[in-house]
């Protein structure tokens, strides 16, 4: 027998991984289906401040804290109900990792639809955030391989929602941040792999529209395509580059070595970083010296290279809590989508970017195809643009990111609520114009407003 919640229950300080805006909660761990779905009427959640769900705290800012309120930490909530390998679809608990699947079904020849550039994303973050990866051009976000979930909401309990039979509510779920009910399983539609290993051709590009031009005219050659890019140079290299697409090999393509194992996958860390620097490791001159670096090591051309699911993935999660580097003051990831044909307003942002003297070495642009219809699901038809930014070192840096959340808005794009931490809740309802509809459903999913989180209040989701 399970022991009961209020036992397992401390106040705990929680952050989003960019380490901003600590707020203290009462952290309930269930350990099984049945104790996640008795969250919702747990005797500490206050109609004041309510509960949400939290599964390895990836998001960046603070749609998984609930400041005085009630946190269910779901990751004890993992394994496998159902397992169909003859059409290549998965039931799973809410708090299984990503990494936890590709562990268990890579050696099987399958692999998850979507992936971040982390494997460290639970399948209900993954639905609350509707991910997407470096293949949203082939086969768009996460919840369009989501066939049905079963969840909990506090005005209609336990239910099955379905995109056919349920539509509404499953949409709002979408990239709803957790605040439509609490996932418990997910059925999941999956990519059929004949090797581990992805070949991958690179491009170290001179400039932004060399980049943009190789996107726009190649992409839909490649199953996944990303773009790491210097958002620290100016001038005629303002945005240079380095674009790496590419899909999974055939085993007819590895080598004797990989051939005799071609579904091999590891999943571990190289190294974990010790703690948080005293002094300011991430600073201009690190940076600058590192984008140098990085750029000058890549290939000018390069086709066909065998990558580990690792290494074309997720790098940085070969640094167990890589997050460090950045000092106690954190760092903040700004993340917009703007349309296809505003590339000119693209480059405008980079450019601000680049003369602002914005320091960043995790910068990534990707291309997305047409969004689902998630009312509040991030993707969009366009281009998408993420840069990591240490939140001290920049004077300035709210007024810019200020100006250019502002510009964003102007061309009909959006920021990533995933990612955000600090835009103006004035905003939103520009950025996500069906934000009436799924207010609509959430208040039939959820009338008092049990469900709530940090985000929720501080962008007036409420």
């Amino acid at each position: 027998m399970n022991p009961p919640l209020d036992a397992v229950a401390p106040t705990e300080v929680l952050t989003g991984w960019g380490c901003t805006s600590p707020s203290p909660a009462t952290v309930l761990r269930p350990q099984g289906l049945d104790d996640l779905a008795g969250c919702l009427t747990d005797s500490r959640v206050t109609p004041e401040r309510g509960i949400i769900a939290r599964g390895l705290g990836r998001s960046y800012g603070d749609p998984a804290q609930n400041s005085g309120g009630v946190v269910i930490d779901t990751t004890a909530v993992s394994g496998i109900h159902h397992l169909d390998l003859e059409h290549g679809s998965v039931t799973v608990d809410a708090g299984t990792s990503l990494q936890d699947l590709m562990r268990w079904l890579v050696p099987l020849g399958w692999f998850v639809p979507v992936t971040p550039g982390t494997r460290q994303v639970t399948v209900g973050g993954a639905i609350a955030s509707d991910i997407h990866g470096k293949n949203h051009h082939r086969v768009g976000s996460w919840c369009d391989a989501v066939t049905a979930m079963t969840m909990v909401t506090p005005a209609r309990g336990l239910i099955t929602v379905t995109p056919q039979d349920e539509p509404e509510l499953f949409w709002a779920t979408a990239g709803g941040m957790g605040l439509t009910g609490i996932v418990l399983d997910a059925t999941i539609g999956l990519h059929r792999i004949e090797t581990s290993y992805l070949s991958v051709d690179t491009d170290r590009t001179p400039d932004l529209d060399t980049t943009l031009d190789l996107m726009e005219s190649g992409d839909h050659e490649y199953d996944y395509s990303v773009a790491w890019i210097d958002i620290m140079t100016r001038g005629r290299s303002m945005g240079r580059s380095i674009l790496t697409r590419g899909g999974f090999a055939p085993r007819a393509q590895l080598d004797r070595r990989r051939g005799a194992d071609p579904l091999h996958f590891k999943s571990g860390t190289l190294a974990t970083w010790p703690g948080r620097p005293s002094i300011r490791l991430v600073n201009p001159v690190t940076i600058r010296s590192f984008n140098e670096a990085w750029y000058r090591k890549a290939p000018v051309r390069q086709r066909d290279h065998l990558q580990s699911i690792s290494q074309f993935f997720h790098p940085l999660d070969m640094v167990h809590n890589w997050n460090r580097v950045y000092g106690r003051s954190g760092f903040l990831q700004w993340q917009c989508a703007v349309p296809l044909d505003r590339t000119d307003d693209l480059r405008w942002i980079v450019g601000r970017l680049s003369d602002s003297g914005c320091s960043s070495f995790l910068n990534v642009l990707k291309r997305f195809g047409p969004g689902n219809q998630g009312p509040l699901s991030f993707p969009m038809e366009g281009w998408t643009l993420a840069i990591d930014v240490p939140t001290v070192g920049l004077p300035g840096l709210a007024d810019l990111l200020d100006e250019l959340d502002r510009r964003v808005v102007e061309v009909g794009g959006r920021l990533y609520l995933a990612k955000d931490s600090r835009m103006a809740p004035e905003l939103l309802a520009s950025m996500y114009p069906r934000l009436d509809e799924w207010r609509k459903v959430r208040d039939t999913a959820d009338p008092d407003r049990v469900l709530n989180s940090d985000l929720a209040r501080r962008l007036h989701l409420v």
